[in-house]
Parts: structure tokens; sequence; C-alpha cells
């Protein structure tokens, strides 16, 4: 079996893809160790993609004019020098993170921030007072034009004149009684000041037959 090592082949690229999902999976923990471990195993992974990209094995890319014919890219190398000094950079700073963490809390994970608590707590109340919510979506305008509507078709309700006292308030028994519909008998008349017609006609002529009685007498 021949085996050209010159050309990329396909076990630096399941390396790499391993290696990045494995450095992938360990970010997403909450101890800052995984986390660590996880930064480093996907760089190694991207480095790996970096040098199969590369192409194929060559001299390495020195400044000799004479031997630049099977000379690799030296681009991918950049790429991956870069990649390892980010990468320590990050690794510093959450070992940093991590030591701190467990002297001040005795271990590495990390925390829920409290403004996401209070974040995801409005977002709950808000969906919760949405559901509850019957509001029609009838404007301003359109509820007073309601209101005005069913005050105007109510026969119970009696509309009173501007100004003018309330039905109760009157001090007139024979108004309220013209107010309920009802007539109004002569006590009501009488404690109202209002006189049935004939009343004094009738006051006259008893008066007149009693001075013909008293003058007959006589």
């Amino acid at each position: 079996m021949n085996t050209d090592v010159s050309n990329p082949t396909l076990t630096l690229v399941i390396l790499a893809g391993v290696l990045v999902g494995v450095g992938v999976y360990l970010l997403l923990e909450r101890s800052l160790t995984r986390i660590i471990l996880g930064v480093s195993i996907a760089s190694n992974g991207v480095n790996i993609l970096f040098l199969v990209a590369g192409g194929s094995m060559g001299r390495p890319p020195l400044n000799a004019p004479e031997n630049e014919v099977g000379m690799v890219d030296p681009l991918p190398q950049a790429f991956m020098l870069t990649a390892i000094v980010i990468t320590l950079g990050t690794i510093a700073f959450v070992l940093a993170m991590a030591y701190r963490s467990w002297q001040l809390n005795g271990h590495d994970e990390v925390q829920d921030d409290l403004e996401d608590r209070r974040l995801a707590r409005r977002a709950a109340l808000d969906q919760v007072e949405e559901r509850v919510t019957d509001d029609s979506g009838a404007t301003l305008e359109e509820d007073a034009a309601a209101m005005v509507d069913e005050t105007a078709t109510d026969p119970e309700r009696e509309l009173v004149p501007a100004g003018g006292p309330l039905p109760e308030e009157r001090e007139d028994p024979a108004e309220r009684a013209q107010d309920a519909g009802l007539e109004p008998t002569q006590e009501s008349r009488e404690a109202g000041g209002h006189t049935a017609p004939g009343t004094d006609r009738e006051e006259h002529a008893t008066r007149a037959e009693g001075e013909d009685e008293g003058g007959e007498r006589t």
C-alpha cells in the first residue's frame, strides 16, 4: 500500500475536528479549570487545521532565492504562531480568574450574574402580564363614545336639568309625587302650598252658609 506523505491526510482533518469538538464541549462547562482545558484543546485543533490548509510539506520558507521551488507557504505558519500567542494570553487570564475564585469562594465555578437573573425574572413577569391582559384594543375615544351611548339609552337613568335640584333633594312632596309618576294627594298639596281647584270656592260657600244660619238665629 503506497501512501503519499506529501499531501495532507484525512487523519489530520479528523483529529482537528475531534479536538475542536472536545474543546467547545469543555468551554460550555461552569468550571474555570475545564474552560482552560477547553481553550487549550480547541486551540490545538485550530492549529492543525492551519497546518492542513498550508498544503503539502516542503522546505522551510527561508530567504533563499535559488531554492524557491518546493518551499512551504509561510502564511499558515504565521497564523499558527498568532493563534498560539492568543491562546497563551487567554489561558493566563482565565487561570488568574480561577485562582482568585478559589481564594474567595473555595471553588472555581462560574456563578450566574445577578443582573442576568433580574432580566430573566422581568421577562417572565412581562410574559405573564401579556397573557392575563384582556385589553380589546379600543382607543380612548371609542370607550368614551360607548359610555355616552349607554348613558343616553338607559331608560332608568333620569336626566336632570343643568343647575336644577335632584328629585330626592326637592322639598315639595307634590313635586316628588309627580317625579315618581303618582297623583299628588290632598295632604301633599296642602304641605307643599298647593290647593286643588275649587277649594277656595267651597270655603267661601261654607262661610256664607254659616253667616246665613247665624243671621236667622238672631
